[in-house]
């Protein structure tokens, strides 16, 4: 696999987790000191919300801080137009997100017609932005040293 495309797969294994609230599985993809760095756009100027440093304060983000989701909800994270550069043990990989968040009914609120049966509510885009990484090879694999998060979307945070 080239590095490009490792390095692609540790985004697409951050958002999975992400979306799963696993807080151990987004840990393992960073290293001992890694950050994150959340950051919105407020009238264009990108403006710091918080700083989460090491294993147990990114656990901390995910565990605590982020919201769990409903009975019958998730999110699914979508990322597109991947700018990746590698130089030796380093690389940036630099994409955009929108993050979808879903909120399951075993009837419509209209209910169903007949028979018919499914899964049905509501699907809203509740973030969207870039993230900015900049990842670091450790033995076999490649780990996050910092991860920028810049929202576009209004953005608030119960700290």
């Amino acid at each position: 696999m080239s590095p490009e495309r490792a390095v692609q797969q540790v985004l697409a294994k951050y958002v999975r987790a992400a979306d799963r609230l696993d807080a151990v599985a987004i840990c393992n993809l960073f290293v001992a000191g890694g950050k994150v760095e959340v950051s919105y756009a407020n009238d264009g100027k990108q403006e710091l919300i918080f700083v989460l440093t090491g294993h147990a304060e990114i656990s901390h983000g995910i565990s605590d801080i982020m919201r769990p989701h409903p009975p019958g909800g998730w999110s699914q994270h979508t990322t597109f137009d991947p700018i990746i550069e590698v130089s030796g043990e380093y690389a940036t990989c630099d994409v955009q997100f929108i993050r979808f968040d879903t909120l399951g009914n075993d009837q419509a609120t209209a209910g169903w017609p007949g028979v018919t049966k499914g899964v049905a509510e509501a699907i809203l885009p509740t973030e969207s932005g870039y993230y900015q990484s900049i990842l670091q090879k450790k033995a076999d694999d490649w780990k996050i040293a910092n991860l920028k998060i810049f929202h576009e979307l209004p953005f608030a945070i119960n700290l």
